[in-house]
């Protein structure tokens, strides 16, 4: 058994995807969802693996939290100060990592084949949790600078200093300008997404070679990717990154390392 856990949790596609790969593959499993307030994450934790469970993937607003109870953290988790997949280990540890950016990184290089991250600079939008786990995997794939803007200044400060000086820090008003330069531009904000505000940053300035993805799936295709692909840009959706960042997990927990195809897609947005 494995599962995932967060509050809230209804929403998860989660249970959909990993069901999705138990189903095909033929193995006996079970993948839960689990609605956990904060002052029962600890106990929750130490409780799982005696139910039988060899792990869960970690969502808000627990993905900071899990760090401190986690016995091993692994390099990529504790740059990114955050874990979305926990492994139960048979001598009683827990093992946090963090897979965002390897899904992140996966769908480009799939969806994208032509992506060659050391070619120019990269933008990127927002500068929250998620927008952490894009740059760190940005910078270790090889893009030689990256231009980072946020309604909120000193969050992507806080970034740069982090990360240090292959970070150029953007003001969120002259967002657009940064698209110029960029042959890789990200939005990692909630702008855009169903039931969220728009997306305003003005996007004339994208270069027709750049890859434009946005982290949200909901809907597919944002107003960011439908005006890329306008401009003639190589875009790529949000879902494959959801995908992808499951595969490190699914096949810790369950022994088999699980395929993303198109079926596994459609089973997602069912």
């Amino acid at each position: 058994m494995a599962g995932v856990i967060g509050s809230p949790i209804a929403h998860s596609k989660s249970p959909q995807l990993h069901g999705h790969w138990l189903k095909v593959n033929g193995l006996k499993g079970f993948y839960i969802p689990m609605d956990v307030a904060a002052d029962d994450l600890e106990q929750v934790l130490r409780t799982l693996p005696r139910m039988g469970f060899v792990g869960v993937n970690v969502t808000v607003p627990h993905k900071e939290k899990v760090m401190e109870l986690a016995d091993l953290v692994t390099d990529r988790a504790t740059l990114i100060g955050a874990a979305n997949t926990l492994i139960f280990r048979k001598d009683g540890k827990i093992h946090a990592d963090n897979t965002d950016g390897y899904g992140f990184i996966q769908n480009l290089r799939e969806n994208a084949p032509g992506w060659v991250p050391a070619a120019g600079p990269a933008a990127v939008l927002g500068a929250g949790g998620a927008a952490r786990a894009i740059v760190a995997s940005l910078l270790d794939a090889g893009v030689p600078e990256i231009l980072i803007s946020n309604r909120t200044r000193v969050r992507a400060e806080a970034l740069q200093a982090d990360f240090g000086k292959r970070l150029s820090v953007v003001d969120w008003v002259q967002a657009g300008n940064m698209l110029e330069d960029a042959l890789t531009v990200v939005n990692t904000t909630s702008l855009g997404m169903m039931g969220k505000p728009p997306l305003r940053v003005p996007l004339d300035g994208l270069r027709k070679d750049a890859v434009v993805t946005d982290l949200v799936y909901a809907p597919l295709k944002t107003r960011l990717l439908l005006e890329a692909e306008k401009m003639g840009c190589t875009t790529v959706d949000g879902l494959g990154m959801l995908l992808y960042q499951a595969v490190p997990g699914f096949e810790r927990w369950f022994g088999m390392r699980p395929t993303v195809d198109s079926a596994t897609r459609a089973a997602v947005l069912r």
